[in-house]
């Protein structure tokens, strides 16, 4: 008894997380415990085995690896994007530049 009383108040003493994006981590991580402490004892659902099943299998490894390299190549063609819009802009303060310098702009800048 008194493990368990012990536990009890260490569980109150945990303060509640502000953010919601914390309280959410929060709770899942109190649920993956919840599962892991149901699947040491043979108490667990069928449906929690299966999740934890599915999430060790060689699929679901490379459909994660497949989603990573897709973040990749987004960012990167998004970094693409900005570098051909700040050379464009670079180009056209250039030709601006050589046409004052010609004489032939009204000097607008």
């Amino acid at each position: 008894m008194p493990r368990q009383k012990k536990e009890t108040e260490t569980k109150s003493k945990v303060r509640r997380t502000l953010s919601p994006e914390a309280r959410e981590a929060q709770m899942i991580s109190y649920a993956v415990d919840l599962a892991e402490q149901q699947l040491r004892d043979g108490t667990a659902s069928s449906q929690i085995i299966t999740e934890y099943l599915k999430r060790g299998s060689r699929k679901t490894e490379l459909e994660l690896e497949k989603l990573r390299h897709e973040n990749e190549l987004l960012k990167a063609k998004t970094e693409a994007i900005q570098s051909a819009a700040k050379s464009d802009e670079l180009y056209e303060n250039a030709l601006k530049a050589f046409t004052r310098y010609a004489g032939l702009g009204g000097g607008e800048e």
